[in-house]
């Protein structure tokens, strides 16, 4: 069974789009945890600072378990195709991994297109987003984030398939655009 955590208005819009959801750890209105990490966008690495990202806008934080797999391929390229539709609803997107920034160099290069940055989320980012894949470890479950600008948590999205976290995502971040 999965189980969704929203908020009201963010429900409604999810529930119309049919999404589903595990439970995840970090609730809707929990403040996420600030984190710095390295990463890579269009095959260059730099330092990303979730605190930074957000003055900017809503973050749409999601991890998923290991690059140049076929689901993470593929969510990855479905995140790419939907750049401008998040871009236009104000918000940045960020893909978040237990691989290590070499591998994710190439993986946002062919995968992402380029078009949004991926980081390499270490044992203590896993730990404090509760998304450890518990069968696997070192690598992360399917988990997306949408975080307002506050630092809250004001959506969440875990499913092991990808199929719906492009979706639900982008319709909970257009929500808060049109709050």
């Amino acid at each position: 069974m999965s189980i969704k955590r929203l908020s009201l208005p963010l429900a409604v819009a999810a529930t119309l789009l049919g999404s589903t959801g595990a439970m995840a750890a970090l609730a809707v209105g929990a403040k996420a945890p600030d984190f710095t990490t390295r990463g890579a966008q269009a095959g260059k690495t730099f330092t990303l600072t979730l605190s930074h990202q957000l003055k900017r806008g809503p973050v749409v934080l999601y991890f998923f378990p290991k690059a140049f797999t076929p689901g993470c391929s593929a969510e990855a390229r479905e995140f790419a195709e939907n750049i401008d539709k998040f871009k236009a609803a104000g918000a940045t997107v960020i893909g978040m991994s237990g691989d290590p920034v070499d591998d994710l160099v190439a993986f946002s290069t062919k995968e992402c297109a380029g078009k949004f940055a991926v980081a390499s989320a270490g044992p203590n980012i896993v730990s404090s987003y509760d998304v450890a894949l518990k069968m696997r470890p070192g690598m992360t479950d399917r988990t997306s984030y949408v975080i307002a600008p506050s630092g809250r948590v004001a959506f969440v999205h875990s499913e092991m398939n990808y199929s719906g976290h492009v979706k639900s995502t982008l319709a909970a971040v257009e929500a808060m655009k049109n709050k």
